[in-house]
């Protein structure tokens, strides 16, 4: 499973259902902001994975106990897991969760008070499809995951190329090569959060993240 089939898939579109009914924001813009929430987060553990070796083996094993997988065949899980969830993206984004949170709620159109309870019901999706690659690429310790996360980085990217008529396909483009401020390898908020909101000539010209996010949901709320 790519991460664009997990965004598109069974899995995303349950959990945007759930979303929608819990908080009334458009089923489409939950999808989106999962188009973005994913990779962002999988570039911060992988950042944090291959700056700190206890990090790495930190997070493997978490995927190990509570990320199997097994929530991507039930996805009805993630409203029950939402404040694990946010505990999560506590740990993943440290002292830059309120920023990323207010970047993410001014380019989607969703309030900020409910951007993060949003976000912590995809975190645990975003975690169990971690740990699903990890079973099936046969990693077993902290330090293959840095490489793991980089190929699956690695190969949305390229199947969001490939595919550049979707929207969603063209969000997540643009999440993963966003022009040249997204590969300067410094500070992912920075880096991936600057191209994917309107870093590089393309973003820029559509209105970062809302000109595509315009795409799906006519010019979103």
């Amino acid at each position: 499973m790519s991460l664009i089939d997990l965004i598109t898939g069974n899995a995303g579109n349950e959990v945007a259902t759930q979303a929608e009914n819990k908080f009334g924001i458009s089923k489409n813009q939950i999808i989106a902001l999962l188009a973005v929430a994913a990779p962002l987060v999988i570039s911060y553990l992988r950042k944090k994975s291959q700056e700190d070796p206890n990090e790495a083996e930190a997070l493997n094993s978490a995927l190990d106990k509570d990320h199997d997988g097994s929530i991507l065949d039930n996805p009805s899980q993630v409203e029950a897991r939402q404040q694990e969830g946010g505990s999560i993206l506590d740990h993943v984004f440290g002292g830059e969760k309120s920023t990323v949170e207010n970047q993410l709620s001014q380019k989607t159109g969703i309030s900020m008070d409910k951007i993060g309870p949003i976000l912590g019901m995809l975190a645990p999706i975003i975690m169990g499809y971690i740990g699903k690659q990890k079973q099936s690429n046969g990693v077993t310790s902290g330090g293959g995951l840095g490489d793991l996360l980089g190929g699956i980085l690695g190969g949305a990217q390229s199947q969001a190329q490939a595919e550049p008529s979707n929207p969603l396909n063209d969000i997540l483009g643009s999440v993963l090569g966003g022009g040249s401020q997204a590969n300067t390898g410094g500070n992912p908020l920075n880096d991936l959060l600057g191209g994917m909101l309107g870093g590089g000539s393309q973003q820029q010209q559509q209105g970062g993240l809302g000109g595509l996010l315009g795409n799906i949901l006519g010019g979103g709320r």
